[in-house]
């Protein structure tokens, strides 16, 4: 398997630490608010690099933080908190924001068919560690103590930008003009370990540490809850590529002070869905969730499936017709395979080459293009329909668009089995090609068949819907 590695900026084999084991950690989302699908085209994108591994063979141990304190709004160290901006919006505790983010969030991921990972730490969870690691930073004299707060020293290392991105001169004050900057610091990229009380008074979360009543900085989470549960060595930390600079040149700074030695091999980062205007944020125009794509009448797994289109490494640009085309082209698939017969016998050495042609396809660098390519070439080829089928549901391992599970999503709650779901599909995209065509009568003979069957097709917006009489 060969990934890109953003921290040598080279397609690299991958090899990991210990023999068919990976330790994988992802960060996790801020539970201040809904994940809008620019954030989750990352986290698809760290589950397919998840499933992909399994899919190889390797035992694999994936960790995420859930971000619950100290992520303020600016990356600089200052703003105003996250999480307590939340609950002031919405009149509640910050815990009580977290909570229901958190629970929003995994059920986002659901709909998306995206795997929790095998160990979920939220980071209030971790107060002891962070307290733990603060500590030796400072004895080692790595950190310092100013204005009573706690922080990481980068004139100490060799080397700060290990991405290679930046340069002391792109490092801005703040992202707002009204952010001032901190004259605590002894140097500009210096970032925060730990706030005391008398950073921000009306803090929500606060705890005692040797330092003061306080709270920890956003980047010493991920290291510690990382190595809590990996331990010292981790082969894959994944993110957005936003999180490059200065999150993760962050948590490398402080996590191999703290260890004095190399922690992490490989840093897998996923590009920007971006709408027409730019990088898409909570901030701009149409907040884009996964619930209201749903509202709008689309399957979160068509959202799935246009983002495997393309490669994780390449800006994703998002628009309805976009997402209408890959609806189509997502129901047309599905339609396609529900008609393959579960006719003879699975052949399990063709299963076998065509497993291997995929790992060997999608492990270039986590090419779902290629993959998804691939899987039309499957469907084309000259084998009995059960053995296809077993193609398809291995492919499916990796892909996870419930690729032979009928859509009965339109008629839930009215006992829509599998084979009659199937059946309406097919019709539905029957009468399709006859409207095109301009073969009304036989458009209208189609409608009035299901009708019989009690199934009621309705022409919207969004595409044909149907349901139960």
């Amino acid at each position: 398997m060969n990934i890109y590695n953003s921290l040598t900026k080279r397609v690299e084999e991958f090899k990991e630490n210990v023999p068919g084991k990976v330790a994988m950690y992802t960060c996790g989302p801020t539970v201040y608010h809904f994940a809008h699908i620019g954030n989750l085209r990352t986290y698809i994108m760290e589950d397919v690099l998840e499933k992909l591994l399994r899919y190889s063979g390797y035992d694999v141990k994936r960790v995420m933080n859930i971000t619950d304190v100290g992520h303020l709004s600016s990356d600089a160290d200052t703003g105003e908190d996250k999480m307590l901006a939340g609950a002031k919006r919405e009149h509640k505790t910050v815990m009580e924001i977290a909570k229901y983010y958190t629970e929003v969030f995994f059920s986002d991921c659901a709909k998306l068919n995206i795997k929790t990972p095998d160990v979920v730490e939220p980071a209030t969870n971790c107060i002891p560690e962070f307290i733990k690691m603060i500590s030796s930073l400072l004895e080692k004299g790595y950190a310092y103590k100013a204005g009573e707060n706690i922080y990481f020293d980068t004139s100490k290392l060799s080397e700060y930008y290990v991405f290679g991105n930046q340069n002391e001169d792109d490092l801005k004050v703040g992202v707002r003009e009204d952010v001032t900057e901190d004259t605590n610091k002894r140097n500009k990229n210096d970032f925060v370990l730990w706030f005391t009380k008398s950073k921000f008074e009306d803090q929500a979360l606060k705890w005692d540490s040797p330092w003061g009543v306080g709270y920890p900085g956003w980047h010493i989470e991920c290291s510690c809850i990382s190595m809590k549960h990996l331990g010292e060595y981790m082969d894959i930390h994944c993110g957005g590529v936003d999180n490059m600079f200065p999150h993760h040149t962050n948590e490398i700074a402080q996590s191999e002070s703290y260890l004095g030695h190399k922690w992490c091999n490989y840093w897998f980062h996923v590009h920007h869905l971006n709408d027409e205007t730019g990088k898409m944020s909570k901030s701009k125009g149409e907040f884009l969730t996964v619930s209201l794509i749903e509202k709008k009448g689309y399957d979160p797994l068509a959202y799935r499936f246009f983002t495997l289109q393309s490669h994780y490494r390449k800006p994703l640009t998002f628009s309805y017709e976009a997402l209408d085309q890959a609806s189509a082209t997502f129901k047309k698939l599905k339609n396609r395979i529900a008609q393959i017969p579960a006719e003879g016998e699975v052949d399990d050495a063709v299963v076998k080459q065509w497993h291997d042609k995929f790992e060997q396809t999608v492990g270039n660098d986590v090419n779902t293009a290629m993959g998804i390519t691939l899987l039309y070439d499957a469907i084309k080829e000259d084998m009995n329909g059960a053995t296809k089928r077993a193609v398809i549901d291995d492919f499916d391992k990796v892909l996870s668009l419930d690729l032979l599970k009928a859509d009965t999503a339109q008629g839930a709650g009215n006992d829509v089995d599998d084979e009659l779901a199937a059946f309406v599909e097919a019709k539905i995209e029957e009468r399709k090609e006859a409207k095109k065509a301009k073969d009304f009568a036989k458009a209208d003979a189609i409608r009035n068949e299901l009708l019989e069957k009690g199934i009621v097709i309705e022409d919207t917006r969004e595409g044909v819907k149907w349901h139960k009489a």
